[in-house]
C-alpha cells in the first residue's frame, strides 16, 4: 500500500510559495531620459540664475547659468524637431491649436447643460492650460537670454536691464504657475503627474509611448553641461583686489550709486 503524504506537506508548499516576491504593478514609459534630464537641468539653471541675479559676487555664476539655459533651449528645440514622436514640439502645437474647438465645446455643453460634455471639456481645458504654460516658458527664454547677453556687455543702457528683469520675473511667474497647476491637477486626478519627469513611467497597462529610453543621449547632455561648467570654472578671470583687500571690480561697478554723491 502506498503511504499517504504527510498532512503538513501542503502547508509547507503554500508557505514556500508565499515567499515569492509580488510582481511589480504594470506601468508604461511615457517620457524618455533626454527629456527628463533637460527638464531638471532647465529648472536648475533658471533657479540658480534667478537667485544670483543681484550683486557682483555671483555675476559670473549668473552669466554661465544663463548661457547654459540658452543652450538647453537649443537642445530642446532640436530634439523637438528631429527627436522621437513623443518628444516632438508638434504635439505641443497640436494641443494649443485645439483651443478654438475646446471653447466651442464648452459653450455647447453649458446650455443646455451637458454634464458629460462639461467633464470632457474640463479635462481638455486642464491639458490646454498646462500646454500653454509650457509654451510660455520656452518662448520666454529667448528674450530673457538675449537681453541678459546685451546687459552683460553693457549694450542698450538701463532700459535693457529692465527688459531682462521683466522677462526674468515673467519666467518665474510661469514656473510657479506650472508647479501650481501640476500640484492642483495631481490632487484633482488623484495621481502623481510629476512622476513621468522622475521615473519616465506612469501606472497602467498599455504600450510604451516612448519606445526607447535613449539613456546614452541623456548622459551626453549631462556630460556636455558639466564639461561646459568645468571649462568656465577653469577660465574664470581672477578678481583683482585693491590694497584693502576688496575686489576692485566691486569698486568700479556700483550701478551708479556713488555717482550722485
Amino acid at each position: 500500500m502506498i503511504a499517504s503524504p504527510h498532512p503538513a506537506a501542503p502547508d509547507r508548499v503554500a508557505a514556500a510559495g508565499s515567499l515569492t516576491p509580488p510582481m511589480a504593478p504594470p506601468s508604461r514609459r511615457v517620457t524618455d531620459a533626454p527629456t527628463r534630464v533637460f527638464h531638471w537641468l532647465f529648472a536648475l539653471c533658471f533657479a540658480g540664475a534667478y537667485l544670483t541675479a543681484d550683486g557682483e559676487r555671483w555675476r559670473l555664476v549668473h552669466v554661465v547659468l544663463g548661457y547654459t539655459f540658452a543652450g538647453l533651449l537649443g537642445f530642446r528645440v532640436l530634439y523637438g524637431l528631429i527627436g522621437p514622436r513623443q518628444a516632438r514640439l508638434a504635439a505641443l502645437g497640436r494641443k494649443l491649436a485645439a483651443a478654438p474647438g475646446w471653447w466651442r465645446s464648452v459653450r455647447g455643453a453649458v446650455w443646455p447643460p451637458q454634464p458629460a460634455g462639461l467633464a470632457a471639456a474640463s479635462r481638455q481645458g486642464q491639458n490646454l492650460a498646462m500646454a500653454g504654460v509650457i509654451a510660455g516658458l520656452l518662448l520666454a527664454v529667448l528674450p530673457l537670454t538675449l537681453s541678459g547677453y546685451a546687459t552683460f556687455h553693457d549694450w542698450g543702457g538701463e532700459w535693457l536691464e529692465e527688459v531682462h528683469e521683466f522677462f526674468g520675473n515673467t519666467l518665474l511667474a510661469l514656473a510657479l504657475l506650472h508647479v501650481g497647476l501640476l500640484a492642483a491637477l495631481s490632487v484633482w486626478r488623484r495621481q502623481n503627474l510629476a512622476r513621468p519627469m522622475l521615473s519616465g513611467r506612469i501606472a497602467g497597462r498599455g504600450p510604451d509611448l516612448a519606445a526607447r529610453n535613449h539613456s546614452g543621449l541623456a548622459a551626453l547632455l549631462l556630460i556636455a553641461v558639466l564639461a561646459y561648467w568645468a571649462w568656465e570654472w577653469q577660465h574664470a578671470p581672477a578678481r583683482p583686489t585693491d590694497t584693502a583687500g576688496a575686489p576692485a571690480a566691486w569698486l568700479q561697478r556700483d550701478h551708479g550709486d556713488d555717482d550722485d554723491d
